[in-house]
Protein backbone atom coordinates (compact mmCIF):
# COMPACT_ATOMS: atom_id res chain seq x y z
CA UNK A 1 0.00 0.00 0.00
CA UNK A 2 2.89 2.19 0.87
CA UNK A 3 4.84 1.62 -2.42
CA UNK A 4 1.58 1.97 -4.68
CA UNK A 5 1.13 5.64 -2.25
CA UNK A 6 4.42 6.73 -3.17
CA UNK A 7 4.34 6.23 -6.84
CA UNK A 8 1.07 7.94 -7.46
CA UNK A 9 2.61 10.83 -5.17
CA UNK A 10 6.15 10.70 -8.04
CA UNK A 11 3.35 10.57 -10.76
CA UNK A 12 1.71 13.83 -8.99
CA UNK A 13 4.93 15.24 -8.76
CA UNK A 14 5.82 14.48 -12.35
CA UNK A 15 2.50 15.45 -13.98
CA UNK A 16 1.80 18.48 -11.76
CA UNK A 17 4.41 20.96 -13.88
CA UNK A 18 2.20 20.70 -17.07
CA UNK A 19 -0.75 21.60 -15.70
CA UNK A 20 0.49 24.38 -13.33
CA UNK A 21 2.47 26.19 -17.04
CA UNK A 22 -1.52 26.63 -18.00
CA UNK A 23 -2.38 29.03 -14.87
CA UNK A 24 0.46 31.54 -14.63
CA UNK A 25 0.44 34.14 -11.97
CA UNK A 26 -1.35 37.05 -12.48
CA UNK A 27 2.13 39.37 -13.17
CA UNK A 28 2.43 36.74 -16.00
CA UNK A 29 -0.53 37.11 -17.61
CA UNK A 30 0.03 41.16 -17.92
CA UNK A 31 2.07 40.37 -21.20
CA UNK A 32 0.13 39.60 -24.16
CA UNK A 33 1.01 38.97 -27.65
CA UNK A 34 -1.42 39.52 -30.70
CA UNK A 35 -0.67 36.64 -33.16
CA UNK A 36 -3.13 38.17 -36.10
CA UNK A 37 -4.64 41.17 -36.43
CA UNK A 38 -7.89 40.40 -35.52
CA UNK A 39 -6.78 39.69 -32.52
CA UNK A 40 -5.60 43.50 -32.47
CA UNK A 41 -8.75 44.67 -33.12
CA UNK A 42 -10.65 42.80 -31.26
CA UNK A 43 -8.17 44.07 -27.48
CA UNK A 44 -8.57 47.64 -29.44
CA UNK A 45 -12.56 46.98 -29.43
CA UNK A 46 -11.85 45.80 -25.92
CA UNK A 47 -10.43 49.23 -24.75
CA UNK A 48 -12.65 51.38 -26.41
CA UNK A 49 -15.64 49.99 -24.71
CA UNK A 50 -14.26 50.43 -21.49
CA UNK A 51 -13.00 53.96 -22.73
CA UNK A 52 -16.84 54.35 -23.21
CA UNK A 53 -17.57 57.32 -25.09
CA UNK A 54 -18.74 57.18 -28.61
CA UNK A 55 -17.72 60.50 -29.89
CA UNK A 56 -14.29 59.07 -30.04
CA UNK A 57 -13.75 57.68 -33.14
CA UNK A 58 -12.88 54.28 -33.45
CA UNK A 59 -10.21 54.51 -36.40
CA UNK A 60 -8.73 57.34 -34.88
CA UNK A 61 -8.63 54.94 -31.35
CA UNK A 62 -7.08 51.58 -33.05
CA UNK A 63 -4.51 53.44 -35.10
CA UNK A 64 -3.19 55.77 -32.45
CA UNK A 65 -3.45 52.77 -30.09
CA UNK A 66 -1.08 50.49 -32.33
CA UNK A 67 1.50 53.17 -32.45
CA UNK A 68 0.99 53.69 -29.08
CA UNK A 69 2.17 49.95 -28.07
CA UNK A 70 4.75 49.79 -30.51
CA UNK A 71 6.23 53.00 -29.08
CA UNK A 72 5.93 51.65 -25.72
CA UNK A 73 7.56 47.76 -26.31
CA UNK A 74 10.69 49.50 -27.94
CA UNK A 75 10.64 52.07 -24.91
CA UNK A 76 10.67 54.93 -26.37
CA UNK A 77 7.80 56.35 -24.51
CA UNK A 78 9.27 58.20 -20.78
CA UNK A 79 5.50 58.65 -20.08
CA UNK A 80 3.42 55.90 -20.98
CA UNK A 81 0.56 56.39 -18.68
CA UNK A 82 -1.33 58.84 -21.20
CA UNK A 83 -1.99 58.31 -24.63
CA UNK A 84 -3.66 61.77 -26.89
CA UNK A 85 -6.03 61.28 -29.25
CA UNK A 86 -6.47 64.36 -31.80
CA UNK A 87 -9.30 63.35 -34.29
CA UNK A 88 -8.80 65.96 -37.14
CA UNK A 89 -11.99 64.36 -39.24
CA UNK A 90 -14.42 66.24 -36.72
CA UNK A 91 -15.79 69.90 -36.50
CA UNK A 92 -13.13 72.08 -34.61
CA UNK A 93 -16.34 73.35 -32.94
CA UNK A 94 -16.61 69.88 -31.32
CA UNK A 95 -14.45 68.59 -28.42
CA UNK A 96 -11.92 66.52 -30.41
CA UNK A 97 -8.79 66.18 -28.36
CA UNK A 98 -8.76 62.85 -25.89
CA UNK A 99 -6.38 61.95 -23.40
CA UNK A 100 -6.69 58.86 -22.08
CA UNK A 101 -5.13 56.90 -19.13
CA UNK A 102 -3.85 53.68 -20.36
CA UNK A 103 -3.22 52.34 -17.07
CA UNK A 104 -6.79 52.53 -15.72
CA UNK A 105 -8.15 52.93 -19.32
CA UNK A 106 -10.50 55.44 -19.11
CA UNK A 107 -11.24 58.97 -20.44
CA UNK A 108 -9.68 61.78 -18.36
CA UNK A 109 -9.82 65.03 -20.39
CA UNK A 110 -11.66 65.67 -23.53
CA UNK A 111 -11.59 69.50 -24.97
CA UNK A 112 -11.53 71.40 -28.23
CA UNK A 113 -8.47 71.96 -29.85
CA UNK A 114 -7.29 74.48 -33.01
CA UNK A 115 -6.08 72.98 -35.92
CA UNK A 116 -3.58 75.36 -38.71
CA UNK A 117 -5.27 78.33 -40.26
CA UNK A 118 -4.08 77.29 -44.07
CA UNK A 119 -5.35 73.61 -43.17
CA UNK A 120 -9.04 74.90 -43.27
CA UNK A 121 -11.86 76.46 -41.96
CA UNK A 122 -14.36 74.28 -39.50
CA UNK A 123 -12.94 71.16 -41.27
CA UNK A 124 -9.53 70.54 -41.47
CA UNK A 125 -9.09 68.95 -45.03
CA UNK A 126 -5.29 70.14 -45.65
CA UNK A 127 -1.78 68.99 -43.73
CA UNK A 128 1.53 69.61 -44.23
CA UNK A 129 5.13 69.58 -42.71
CA UNK A 130 6.72 72.34 -44.03
CA UNK A 131 7.77 75.11 -42.70
CA UNK A 132 5.71 78.04 -42.95
CA UNK A 133 2.68 76.47 -44.37
CA UNK A 134 0.40 77.43 -41.23
CA UNK A 135 -1.33 73.81 -41.81
CA UNK A 136 -1.28 70.77 -39.31
CA UNK A 137 1.16 67.85 -39.41
CA UNK A 138 -0.79 64.54 -39.46
CA UNK A 139 1.35 61.40 -37.46
CA UNK A 140 2.62 60.43 -33.88
CA UNK A 141 4.51 62.75 -31.62
CA UNK A 142 6.25 62.29 -28.69
CA UNK A 143 5.79 65.19 -26.15
CA UNK A 144 8.81 67.03 -24.55
CA UNK A 145 9.78 69.32 -22.25
CA UNK A 146 7.56 72.28 -21.31
CA UNK A 147 8.71 76.15 -21.08
CA UNK A 148 6.88 79.37 -20.52
CA UNK A 149 6.86 81.58 -24.09
CA UNK A 150 4.06 84.44 -25.29
CA UNK A 151 1.52 81.75 -24.75
CA UNK A 152 2.74 81.07 -20.97
CA UNK A 153 2.95 77.69 -20.32
CA UNK A 154 3.46 75.73 -23.34
CA UNK A 155 4.77 71.76 -24.04
CA UNK A 156 7.18 71.24 -27.48
CA UNK A 157 6.41 67.96 -29.16
CA UNK A 158 8.70 66.05 -31.20
CA UNK A 159 7.64 64.75 -34.42
CA UNK A 160 8.44 61.13 -35.21
CA UNK A 161 7.07 60.45 -38.61
CA UNK A 162 8.16 61.63 -41.89
CA UNK A 163 4.46 63.92 -41.71
CA UNK A 164 5.73 66.03 -38.85
CA UNK A 165 9.14 65.90 -38.10
CA UNK A 166 9.83 69.38 -38.25
CA UNK A 167 7.45 70.51 -35.48
CA UNK A 168 10.52 71.67 -33.62
CA UNK A 169 11.73 73.12 -36.61
CA UNK A 170 8.23 75.16 -37.06
CA UNK A 171 7.87 75.91 -33.27
CA UNK A 172 4.46 73.40 -33.26
CA UNK A 173 3.83 73.43 -29.28
CA UNK A 174 0.46 72.19 -27.36
CA UNK A 175 -0.64 76.11 -25.53
CA UNK A 176 -3.48 77.91 -24.43
CA UNK A 177 -5.33 80.43 -26.92
CA UNK A 178 -7.79 82.94 -26.63
CA UNK A 179 -9.52 81.37 -29.97
CA UNK A 180 -10.14 78.14 -29.08
CA UNK A 181 -13.42 78.86 -26.34
CA UNK A 182 -16.82 78.51 -27.06
CA UNK A 183 -17.94 81.74 -26.91
CA UNK A 184 -14.91 82.55 -29.99
CA UNK A 185 -16.96 79.66 -31.85
CA UNK A 186 -20.38 81.47 -30.47
CA UNK A 187 -19.25 84.98 -31.90
CA UNK A 188 -17.36 83.85 -35.27
CA UNK A 189 -19.48 80.08 -36.06
CA UNK A 190 -15.75 78.46 -36.03
CA UNK A 191 -13.34 77.77 -33.47
CA UNK A 192 -10.28 80.21 -34.30
CA UNK A 193 -6.95 78.35 -35.96
CA UNK A 194 -3.84 78.62 -34.92
CA UNK A 195 -0.14 78.42 -37.33
CA UNK A 196 -0.22 74.81 -36.64
CA UNK A 197 -0.10 74.46 -33.21
CA UNK A 198 -2.66 72.21 -31.49
CA UNK A 199 -4.16 75.53 -29.17
CA UNK A 200 -5.82 74.00 -26.26
CA UNK A 201 -8.70 76.13 -24.07
CA UNK A 202 -6.93 77.95 -21.06
CA UNK A 203 -9.55 76.12 -18.71
CA UNK A 204 -7.68 73.19 -17.80
CA UNK A 205 -4.92 73.38 -20.47
CA UNK A 206 -2.18 73.52 -17.57
CA UNK A 207 -2.98 70.33 -15.77
CA UNK A 208 -3.29 68.86 -19.12
CA UNK A 209 0.20 69.88 -20.10
CA UNK A 210 1.37 68.10 -17.00
CA UNK A 211 0.10 65.38 -16.98
CA UNK A 212 1.09 64.54 -20.85
CA UNK A 213 4.64 66.07 -20.70
CA UNK A 214 8.26 64.46 -21.15
CA UNK A 215 7.72 61.93 -23.07
CA UNK A 216 3.86 60.53 -23.94
CA UNK A 217 2.40 59.49 -27.07
CA UNK A 218 0.40 61.95 -29.28
CA UNK A 219 -1.28 61.00 -32.37
CA UNK A 220 -2.80 63.56 -34.96
CA UNK A 221 -5.55 61.60 -36.98
CA UNK A 222 -7.25 61.95 -40.02
CA UNK A 223 -8.16 59.86 -42.56
CA UNK A 224 -5.71 60.78 -45.32
CA UNK A 225 -4.85 57.96 -47.62
CA UNK A 226 -0.83 59.52 -48.10
CA UNK A 227 -0.64 59.16 -44.57
CA UNK A 228 -2.31 55.64 -43.66
CA UNK A 229 -0.30 54.08 -46.34
CA UNK A 230 2.85 55.09 -45.61
CA UNK A 231 3.06 55.61 -41.85
CA UNK A 232 5.29 52.93 -40.47
CA UNK A 233 3.78 52.65 -37.12
CA UNK A 234 0.00 52.69 -38.56
CA UNK A 235 1.55 50.04 -40.85
CA UNK A 236 3.58 48.12 -38.13
CA UNK A 237 2.69 44.31 -37.69
CA UNK A 238 0.70 43.63 -34.86
CA UNK A 239 2.72 40.16 -34.07
CA UNK A 240 5.72 42.37 -33.24
CA UNK A 241 3.38 44.81 -30.65
CA UNK A 242 3.45 43.57 -26.95
CA UNK A 243 0.15 44.81 -25.32
CA UNK A 244 -0.51 45.47 -21.41
CA UNK A 245 -4.02 43.57 -20.79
Amino acid sequence: MLKKILTLTLILTLIAPIYASDVLPEDKLETKKFETEASFISYSEDIYQKINDNDLNFEAFKYALKGFLKLQNKNKLGNSKYLTIIDMSASANTERFYIINMETQKLEHKSLVAHGKNSGSEYAKYFSNKVNSHQTSLGFYKTAETYTGKHGLSLRIDGLEYSNNKARERAVVIHEAEYTNPDYIKKNGRLGRSYGCPSLPKKDYKTIINKIKEGSCLFIYYPQNQYLSKSKLVKSSPDLIDSQS
